[in-house]
């Protein structure tokens, strides 16, 4: 049963919103709410590694999906997001990835105190119990499992000894820093545990859902965010009971994505004036910049036909039902494994001074079938996908509507910039030369999918959007900084209000090199650092 008052709100009980109502509830004398648009964390399929094939599905009730522009003349596509108690890491590929430590000292060279790599690697490491034990920027003990992919398997072995003929050191740990700044290839960490799932929820709010001053609320949308004068001093939210007005004493924050945090902010009168006045709402704060500087990856991905050691036939059939036995009996098998078997990071170019794309590969393949729907190939297959780190495309986020059931008109685009197309090309290249590896090349019976007969520079671009897609990494609509274009200075509080912030990858000021799950956490960590520091002076 909620009350009428807490002292902080967590709108979204995603990655970053499972840390912050584990550290705020810590002190027994404050009282906290967590609201998750989603339902509980309790579907057998959240905990089955392998059930994002079924997870990640439009109308699925785990996840959002959205209708985007992804960039030119393009056709929309859908892209979707986790909405559940864990967010998007109840439903993602489980891939542990940290990013480098030249992404967070730009922010703090930018003006972003307090968020370059001394302080991001220092809760990377707090939050970690790592599999492969401590070690300079790794952690041992922390609440979250991250566990590598077991090595042996003969198609990783040749595909790791490929990249390495191509010039990509084979690593241990893929995070380790030689990799990240270097480049490696080796084993997937995961955010898994004894073959399940270890997502945020089960990290983080799990062990402290029993607080008494801890209420968390699944099935929950919140509508909008209430005002005092520039104060935010509540939310509205609606779920099955109807609608309630909620009070926040201290803050309310939103953890609620890099889609549903702009969307709220925007319907609760912060955003850009011209566009909320279109909409008959009041304007807060005039405020361009709120859903503005989307950025994500935007993958690459080969598919191959094999000569054996794929999961296709495990993952399907009679096969399935083997798998199937084997995890229900003993959490092992096809159904454990996360989204790549093998990661890495890569230098696509002669000049980059530190690695420009990263890899993944997945001991599978599938196709479209004629009802449009995603099937396994019927023969043993492998999928390479690979993107470039740091593109300087943005899109944006705006609402359409005062109606907050109406979703948000979203542009991705991809691939605007002279410089994203030249590292899509190079990375293009670069993975057509390590198929015909020799460790390699024996593996393969044929190319497939929409890459085969795609030869010049011309075509490669001309087909790039359809290469591929949306590696779920959306961030940057709700940016930090101290520039007058940010929505948020570096304590991540929302710039002309009192009393709202933000936290989750919608604040960061440029994407990270890698996977945004796990920056997710660390940046709550750090927030709440921030948030429960003694004498703030409140932001304006």
């Amino acid at each position: 049963m909620m009350q009428k008052a807490y002292d902080y709100i967590i709108v979204g009980a995603g990655s970053s919103g499972c840390v912050l109502a584990n550290r705020l509830s810590a002190d027994p004398t404050v009282s906290v709410l967590l609201v998750e648009a989603g339902p509980d964390d309790t579907s057998p399929l959240i905990a089955m590694p392998r059930g994002i094939g079924k997870l990640l599905a439009p109308g699925n009730p785990h996840v959002w999906d959205y209708a985007v522009s992804p960039g030119g003349n393009a056709p929309q596509e859908v892209w979707l997001k986790g909405r559940a108690v864990g967010g998007s890491s109840s439903i993602n590929g489980m891939v542990y990835v940290r990013g480098a430590p030249a992404d967070y000292d730009a922010w703090e060279a930018a003006g972003c105190t307090d968020w370059g790599w001394d302080r991001m690697g220092r809760h990377f490491v707090a939050l970690e119990d790592h599999v492969l034990g401590a070690k300079d920027w790794r952690g041992t003990g922390g609440s979250l499992k991250v566990s590598v992919h077991p090595a042996g398997d003969p198609l990783c072995e040749a595909f790791i000894n490929a990249a390495v003929q191509a010039g990509t050191p084979r690593v241990d740990d893929m995070n380790d820093m030689p990799a990240v700044t270097k480049g490696g290839m080796g084993y997937q960490p995961t955010t898994t545990h004894r073959g399940k799932r270890f997502s945020a929820a089960r990290a983080f709010l799990k062990p402290v859902r029993g607080r008494p001053n801890l209420d968390v609320v699944p099935d929950t949308d919140v509508q909008r965010i209430l005002f005092d004068g520039q104060r935010a001093c509540g939310i509205l939210l609606r779920n099955k009971h109807g609608l309630h007005e909620v009070a926040a004493r201290r803050e309310i924050i939103l953890s609620a994505g890099a889609i549903q945090s702009p969307k709220l902010l925007q319907l609760s009168g912060i955003g850009p004036r011209a566009l909320l006045e279109s909409l008959g709402i009041p304007v807060i704060v005039d405020a361009p910049g709120v859903g503005a500087n989307l950025r994500e990856h935007r993958y690459l991905s080969f598919t191959y036909q094999m000569r054996g050691n794929s999961l296709n036939q495990k993952l399907s059939g009679l096969g399935l039902i083997g798998s199937a036995l084997r995890y229900l009996f003993g959490s092992k098998g096809a159904l454990t494994h996360a989204a790549h078997e093998v990661g890495g990071f890569i230098k696509t170019l002669a000049s980059p001074d530190r690695p420009d794309a990263q890899i993944g590969m997945g001991l599978y393949s599938f196709h479209t079938d004629a009802k449009g729907a995603v099937a396994l190939d019927p023969y043993p297959g492998m999928t390479v996908i690979a993107y470039y780190l740091r593109p300087d495309s943005q899109g944006q986020v705006r609402i359409s509507s005062a109606d907050p059931d109406v979703p948000p008109i979203i542009d991705a685009n991809h691939l605007a910039t002279d410089a994203d197309r030249t590292h899509f090309v190079a990375l293009f290249r670069w993975l057509r030369n390590l198929a015909k590896q020799s460790a390699l090349k024996d593996w393969i019976i044929a190319e497939t999918g929409k890459t085969v007969g795609i030869e010049t520079d011309e075509d490669i671009l001309a087909s790039a959007i359809s290469l591929g897609g949306t590696t779920f990494h959306i961030c940057g609509t709700c940016r930090m900084g101290v520039d007058d274009g940010a929505v948020l200075d570096p304590q991540l509080r929302v710039r002309g209000v009192t009393g709202l912030r933000v936290v989750d990858t919608s604040i960061m000021p440029t994407i990270v090199s890698g996977n945004t799950n796990a920056p997710a956490m660390a940046i709550a960590l750090n927030a709440a650092e921030m948030i429960l520091r003694p004498n703030q002076e409140p932001s304006r």
